[in-house]
């Protein structure tokens, strides 16, 4: 029976349609190749964050499926933990997978919880009080977002990339704060550019702030040994706060922070979403602990994709389309969302899966084809689609 509820819903869905923002689920299968299936049909697939390809590696699959036995099967590969890591679903995986982490980045520390999303509503409301200013850029994940709000701190979102305002609002507000948070994703997920994250290490020492950088989108994909943009521009112990997430060139699930001892203890005392959670799987910690053994040695995919990135911008550029970014995430500026969707339908038409990104995502005015290239490609794969992008833009 209806509801006044449900009509209500009903009105405000009309609402979103009308807005051409109206989203549904699609089943997807996925193929080698940087390829999915879709109601019996194959894409390229533009859409996904599987950056080195390694969760469509099927000999990678092969090789850690071998290794399973009936000594490791509950402790590897056991698909329930139980329950929250504090109780009794923290299982050996998680100390493999924490003392790797930790090596990987020279730091005292690792933690890790069980979604980029779950890492960054948990974090500054467990570190950050009323006392506070957290600074963060405009376009921050909705996840930090979250967390920002969910903190009791007062916050300022400075205008993108503007490194000038942080300094700005700093001598005027700094004197007022017991603590200071500058926060700022490393490769921003809907432009693909990057933060000057050197820069915000002088800014913040200066400043006596702490410098949180989440490194969703650089992980993996950046640095020699995969480490992300603070590695590759030399920053990695400079950052107080230093977070990256498994579900993108990881090819898994989950999140992690790296950094002093007594951040991470602090944060397992007192960050709400990693204490009251069940945890990962077995099977699912003990995927990430093998990956991660290979993440450092996949240089080559890594300048793989650089060089393919660059070389699309290029190609897009000279079809007469905008593009920004210097990552393997590629945006399509359209403006309005209803053609951005529009022109994405013709897009998927000719094979390729490309998904148009619009507000609430994004700033209205601001819609685009987001482009995510990844390691299983190759540029005979893409280099039809500039032209394809721009005839279904016209």
């Amino acid at each position: 029976m209806s509801t006044d509820l449900h009509h209500h819903l009903a009105a405000q869905l009309t609402d979103i349609e009308q807005q051409g923002q109206h989203r549904s689920l699609v089943p997807v299968m996925h193929l080698d190749l940087g390829c999915i299936d879709i109601d019996g049909r194959p894409y390229l697939n533009l859409a996904g964050n599987d950056y080195l390809g390694l969760a469509t590696n099927r000999e990678l699959l092969r090789e850690f499926y071998r290794e399973q036995n009936e000594e490791n099967l509950l402790e590897n590969y056991g698909l329930g933990s139980t329950a929250s890591r504090l109780m009794t679903g923290n299982t050996l995986p998680y100390r493999q997978l924490e003392h790797q982490l930790t090596a990987l980045y020279q730091t005292e520390a690792a933690l890790v919880f069980n979604s980029g999303y779950h890492l960054n509503i948990g974090i500054l409301p467990a570190l950050a009080s009323k006392q506070d200013l957290i600074l963060a850029d405009k376009l921050c994940h909705a996840s930090l977002i979250d967390g920002m709000r969910l903190s009791r701190a007062r916050l300022i979102r400075y205008p993108h990339l503007d490194y000038q305002a942080i300094e700005d609002l700093l001598a005027r507000l700094r004197g007022q704060y017991n603590q200071v948070f500058i926060v700022t994703e490393s490769i921003f997920s809907m432009d693909g550019d990057t933060a000057d994250l050197r820069e915000l290490v002088r800014i913040k020492d200066h400043w006596r702030a702490a410098l949180y950088v989440d490194e969703a989108h650089g992980v993996g994909i950046r640095g020699e040994q995969g480490c992300g943009l603070a590695e590759e521009l030399g920053v990695v112990g400079d950052i107080e706060i230093l977070t990256g997430t498994f579900g993108k060139a990881f090819g898994g699930q989950g999140a992690f922070v790296v950094g002093a001892r007594v951040l991470i203890d602090y944060l397992l005392n007192t960050a709400r979403s990693q204490i009251f959670t069940t945890g990962m799987p077995p099977i699912s910690v003990h995927w990430l602990s093998y990956v991660l053994q290979r993440i450092p040695h996949m240089q080559e995919q890594r300048i793989k994709v650089d060089r393919m990135a660059a070389r699309f911008r290029e190609a897009l550029l000279r079809a007469g389309l905008r593009t920004h970014g210097s990552s393997n995430i590629v945006p399509v500026m359209v403006g309005d969302a209803a053609q951005a969707v529009s022109a994405a339908e013709r897009i998927c038409a000719q094979g390729y899966w490309v998904k148009a990104v619009r507000p609430p995502t994004v700033p209205a005015g601001t819609s685009r084809l987001r482009l995510s290239l990844n390691a299983a490609m190759d540029w005979e794969q893409l280099a039809p689609l500039p032209g394809i992008i721009a005839a279904a833009l016209d």
